[in-house]
């Protein structure tokens, strides 16, 4: 079978071979994009479950948190030293109503002042053993049965704290109050102590939208604390409890949820999201079946084009192949005018347009040779002047020799030393800054640049060299080390009065790749971590006006490989060192 259709395929012509192969790769293209576009989908999916559980146990863990702390603040109630005193008072027998008043007093006190201090708390209550309510904050009340049900509780806790939902949907926090001496509680019963809280504000807090449609329930399993009103039936977030998948796909009063659910260890509390299905992927499945619609037009009318064009490749192109047979035997002057011939000036199809663009290529070759003998002549003229341009530097050095012999006259050492460092300096400048060099010669242009900063700084610069003999021989860009120690005493060793140790180190780089670390190290200021940032990103313009580190680098890469280059390492008033890193390439002085 297959046999038979590489038959059919070698008999076909050009037209139906293009046809089928066109077809071919249409359908597998959509193919793939049916394939491509399922996986995006489903990654889709499982994004949206993790950002929607993150932000639930983001809320819950914020929630409890708070929670927490509101537990702290109920033992600090259930402690304090001054209501435990006016508490236990008030069970005296030899206490006068009076006396008993004036405790009460107090204790309503000490509860306003702490329940003022507290953003959470909407009021603070304590029944003490006569059944008086002692109100701090808000001073509602509370309904006789509620009261009832929550000393009950506070009863069966026996000095713990109880979290408690009531009907309208307030939250509390319920202990009973005994009294208390340092760590040991005895088994006297002072009160009830009850601490209603402003539950919105705890939710508006800590609660993390998922989004505007995204609806957020907490219940603790028999009553909704969050929200005061839901918009999905209690009815059918019961449902939703009851079900042992704690994410997936639901469907609530006839729409598609997103549902999400977290179960709190510590309170046994429930946080369930809910987000529209609908309006989470609305855009996205109106772009999916664009997308689909518009890539069903392509494939037709690809195969459409697909059969236009086989047709127009069934032209002979037989022509153009003895031309270029032609253009090869003539010389080029002819070669243009033959190429002129029988080429429509308004090409359409792809082989008279492969006509039209060999005249182009010979028009450009007889251009280039142009231009090509035009920057000979450039090159020479800039040879030249480069010539002329080194008279002013000889006359330079000549009076700088001047200079060096009348010092010497003189016996001035000092500004011998330093005229001669000059000099060689400018003359190791004088190249173009692409040239190798060896390590021995940098550092050679390194001890001038000292010898001048020695006796600028005197004692202040100590410097000193570790480098292996071994590596002298290393070729490496010139003038890459002269400008980094001016650097490390422009920034480490001028801003001090202290002595300033400057080190070049080469060593075999640890990295991946081998070659040479070349570091100049400072103990200056160093630089800190957002700064550092900002430079290695290129983003810090340098006061310098020399060498800086970006040119330094982009030689490096140029001469050597993207991979090599420059790593700045510095830690505030501790160090900087700048690590070169370049292959180990050993050689002699050379231009590249």
């Amino acid at each position: 079978m297959i046999g038979k259709i590489r038959g059919l395929m070698k008999e076909a012509g050009i037209y139906h071979k293009m046809l089928i192969l066109i077809t071919l790769l249409m359908i597998v293209s959509f193919s793939l994009y049916w394939i491509a576009l399922k996986y995006v989908t489903d990654l889709y999916d499982r994004q949206m479950y993790e950002r929607t559980s993150q932000v639930l146990n983001s809320s819950a863990l914020g929630i409890e948190n708070q929670l927490r702390e509101q537990e702290g603040l109920s033992f600090r109630v259930f402690s304090d030293e001054q209501l435990q005193r006016s508490l236990a008072g008030l069970k005296l027998e030899s206490v006068t109503s009076y006396q008993k008043a004036v405790q009460r007093k107090k204790i309503m006190d000490r509860l306003t002042a702490i329940a003022g201090s507290e953003k959470f708390v909407y009021s603070i209550m304590v029944i003490d053993p006569e059944r008086h309510i002692l109100i701090g904050g808000n001073r509602a009340g509370l309904a006789q049965d509620l009261q009832t049900e929550l000393m009950t509780i506070a009863e069966d806790a026996d000095g713990s704290n109880v979290w408690y939902v009531g009907s309208d949907r307030s939250l509390y926090a319920v202990r009973q109050i005994k009294s208390f001496s340092g760590t040991t509680f005895p088994r006297d019963d002072l009160g009830t102590l009850i601490i209603r809280f402003r539950k919105e504000r705890i939710m508006e807090d800590y609660v993390q939208s998922g989004g505007d449609s995204s609806h957020l329930i907490i219940t603790d399993g028999s009553k909704i604390i969050y929200p005061d009103h839901p918009l999905i039936p209690e009815e059918e977030i019961a449902d939703e409890l009851v079900r042992s998948e704690s994410y997936g796909l639901t469907t609530v009063g006839g729409s598609k949820y997103f549902f999400t659910r977290v179960r709190s260890s510590d309170l046994g509390w429930t946080y369930l999201n809910m987000t529209p299905y609908d309006s989470m992927f609305r855009n996205i499945s109106f772009v999916k079946d664009l997308v689909t619609i518009i890539f069903v037009l392509i494939l037709l009318i690809g195969i459409a084009l697909g059969v236009k064009l086989s047709r127009s490749i069934t032209r002979p192109i037989e022509q153009l192949i003895k031309k270029m047979r032609k253009i090869e035997k003539g010389d080029l002057d002819n070669l243009e005018e033959q190429s002129l011939g029988e080429v429509p000036r308004t090409s359409q199809t792809e082989v008279e347009h492969l006509q039209r663009t060999f005249k182009m290529m010979i028009q450009r070759i007889r251009e280039l040779i142009n231009q090509n003998y035009a920057k000979q002549l450039v090159i020479r003229e800039s040879e030249l002047k480069a010539l002329q341009a080194q008279i002013n530097p000889h006359f330079l050095y000549n009076t700088l020799d001047s200079i060096n012999w009348l010092a010497k006259v003189n016996r001035q050492t000092q500004i011998s030393q330093m005229v001669e460092a000059l000099g060689f300096l400018l003359r190791s400048s004088l190249s173009d800054g692409t040239s190798l060099i060896t390590l021995k010669s940098e550092l050679d242009i390194v001890h001038s640049y000292v010898t001048i900063q020695r006796i600028r700084f005197e004692e202040r610069l100590d410097f000193q060299l570790e480098v292996p003999d071994e590596y002298l021989d290393a070729l490496i860009p010139k003038m890459t080390l002269q400008p980094l120690l001016e650097n490390a005493i422009h920034y480490a060793l001028e801003p001090r009065i202290e002595t300033c140790h400057i080190r070049i180190i080469v060593e075999e780089s640890a990295e991946r790749g081998g070659g040479l670390d070349i570091r100049v190290e400072d103990d200056g200021p160093g630089m800190a971590p957002e700064f550092l940032t900002e430079l290695r990103g290129g983003r810090i313009q340098t006061r310098g006006k020399g060498i800086g580190l970006s040119n330094i680098e982009e030689r490096i890469k140029l001469t050597f490989g993207s991979e090599w280059g420059i790593r700045i390492d510095s830690e505030p008033n501790v160090r900087t060192a700048i690590h070169i890193r370049i292959p180990y390439r050993q050689g002699e002085d050379e231009d590249v």
